[in-house]
């Protein structure tokens, strides 16, 4: 036939093994009513797609039976994934999830671990293997890197594309979904600087950080330590968190990296650099902050942020660091799919706050155990913030528990960023089990102190009504007859960061979701 492969189903072709390509198969209705010829293209051990005289098709594998050259061994199909991307997760916490999910189907994973790259393969209880998981450990630049040039099908990377990339990938594959559609959070994470137990430090703030790193603060003395110099720690440069450290906290002070920074290929040797050395700094992920002890971060309003889980999940801390895992647009085989489903699960969020990252399940706080909360929103009052406006807010959530979820939007605009589109997905299936079956969820939107108040809380009303459509949309139509939604709009009423930056104010801009 006439039809040529495009870069896509080329791709698709890579993952497919046991099939010998390109061949002409016959695939028959089991009632022998039914017959189509044609070219296989792929099997994903679910379902055939063949190349036919009516274009591309696919078919599923329960309905038809295969004969022909090209026909796969349905009993020995293996299903095959090749994944790439950051070492801190393609040896720290993948592994685990794999183990996880062997388990729930009644199968073990044997580890490879003198191939190059390692292979973890699926075997079911009859000693066959039903699954290899190729994964190839690096940097999150060596990541998007494969999957762009179709030898990755799963980069696992800890920032989101730059906008090369982002192009590269519109370049490879136009006619499919642009890389930020082909995204899950897989985890959470977050940056912490980080000192040795001796150093007496209690709190850096941002600008504090970026003036250690730019090299323009080279003495403990000037921040009101010890007369020494200052040792400083970062990851190697290819890595996810030190990119987005650069782009986080230098970029936005026009400052540059000084020159004798000591650089870590892995989180875990940065710690442990950092706490045998009491003059010493660095950045580095909370999930390998090992025996060095991790700082909070202060304004200069008086409002100081640990990264507690909470703060994590909620994005109130300034640093968060999702995991993502970034799909190549073809078709992943059946298991690989199930095991992708998996990492959604609760089984699969216990695995990975044991690996020391930030799960991504609902948690709920009352607002009585939010009094650090309250006390930085009664000293935020003012001119702009009255008596009156905090007294609406208490009346509104002061019998309401917090949940974890935080939606916050991409700069500039009312497109919710990549974490709040997982965080709807995830809070649309808790009301489609009836996890708030008549109950009332409250969606609260703040604003930061930038502006006219009359403004800001038109700004947070407009985007906790985003915030409802995009829930709703998720949800399905019966989520009304589960659970009330209601919108509030409280503006600039309770800061979680100071105003001050850039990202303080991007902290504060958010919708907050309560259960009442």
């Amino acid at each position: 036939m006439g039809y040529r492969i495009g870069a896509a189903i080329g791709a698709a072709l890579s993952i497919c093994t046991n099939v010998a390509m390109a061949q002409d198969v016959e695939l028959r209705s089991l009632d022998g009513s039914v017959e189509l010829e044609g070219n296989l293209i792929s099997y994903d051990g679910a379902f055939y797609r063949l190349d036919t005289v009516y274009g591309a098709l696919t078919v599923s594998a329960e309905g038809v039976s295969c004969a022909g050259p090209g026909c796969p061994d349905l009993a020995t199909f293996v299903a095959e994934a090749r994944i790439a991307g950051a070492a801190t997760v393609a040896e720290g916490l993948l592994p685990a999830l794999l183990d996880a999910f062997a388990e729930s189907r009644g199968m073990e994973v044997m580890t490879e671990v003198t191939a190059d790259p390692p292979v973890h393969s699926l075997l079911r209880g009859d000693g066959s293997t039903a699954a290899r998981f190729t994964v190839t450990p690096g940097t999150t630049d060596n990541g998007f890197l494969a999957l762009l040039n179709g030898e990755a099908d799963i980069a696992l990377a800890l920032r989101e594309p730059s906008a090369a990339e982002t192009r590269a990938s519109e370049t490879a594959y136009p006619d499919d979904p642009p890389l930020n559609d082909r995204v899950r959070v897989l985890a959470l994470d977050a940056l912490v600087p980080v000192v040795s137990p001796e150093n007496p430090l209690d709190a850096l703030s941002l600008p504090q950080i970026a003036q250690l790193f730019s090299g323009e603060v080279v003495n403990w003395q000037d921040l009101g330590g010890p007369d020494a110099p200052v040792a400083l720690h970062l990851l190697e440069p290819g890595l996810g968190l030190a990119q987005s450290f650069s782009a986080r906290v230098l970029l936005p002070s026009d400052a540059g990296l000084a020159a004798n920074i000591t650089r870590h290929a892995s989180a875990e040797a940065l710690a442990e650099a950092v706490a045998n050395d009491a003059y010493a700094v660095g950045i580095t992920a909370r999930s390998g902050v090992g025996a060095a002890r991790a700082l909070p971060l202060s304004g200069d309003c008086g409002i100081v942020q640990s990264a507690t889980g909470n703060a994590v999940k909620a994005e109130d801390y300034p640093l968060t660091a999702p995991v993502y895992m970034y799909l190549a647009p073809n078709r992943l085989p059946l298991l690989v799919r199930q095991f992708l489903a998996f990492t959604q699960t609760e089984e699969a969020e216990r695995r990975v706050r044991e690996a020391g990252f930030v799960d991504q399940l609902l948690t709920r706080t009352p607002m009585a155990l939010q009094g650090e909360r309250l006390s930085s929103a009664i000293r935020a009052g003012g001119e702009d913030v009255s008596l009156e406006d905090l007294q609406e807010m208490i009346d509104v959530l002061g019998s309401a528990e917090r949940l974890s979820t935080t939606l916050r939007f991409n700069p500039g605009g009312t497109e919710l960023d990549i974490q709040s589109r997982a965080s709807i997905a995830r809070l649309a299936a808790a009301v489609e089990r009836g996890a708030f079956d008549g109950r009332r969820l409250i969606l609260a939107g703040f604003s930061d102190g930038n502006g006219a108040p009359e403004i800001n809380a038109r700004l947070s009303l407009r985007r906790a009504r985003v915030v409802q459509d995009a829930l709703l949309a998720a949800a399905g139509a019966a989520a009304p007859d589960r659970v009330e939604i209601e919108t509030h709009g409280f503006g600039e009423a309770m800061p979680m960061a100071c105003d001050g930056t850039d990202w303080g104010r991007a902290v504060n801009r958010r919708v907050e979701v309560w259960l009442d």
